[in-house]
């Protein structure tokens, strides 16, 4: 699998429900869960580059989507 960008990992977080809460130093996106617990994804403003593997599972743990998932959703039109 190919290494994913940020600007992707931002699309594949708006397809499943994240919203953008805040935009500083980093951005911070948002996703309430039905039992109200709240998940929080932060990004770096680094469009097209490529996120380092280990904080891309990082990523993936904190908007909890396995690897799968997060292809899958990246491949919808």
């Amino acid at each position: 699998m190919p290494t994913p960008t940020y600007r992707e990992f931002r699309l594949v977080l708006q397809r499943v429900g994240f919203q953008l809460v805040r935009s500083r130093m980093r951005e911070t996106w948002e996703k309430v869960l039905p039992t109200g617990e709240i998940l929080q994804v932060r990004l770096s403003h680094q469009m097209g580059r490529d996120i380092p593997t280990p904080l891309f599972h990082t990523m993936l743990r904190q908007a909890r989507l396995s690897r799968a998932e997060f292809f899958a959703l990246l491949r919808q039109a």
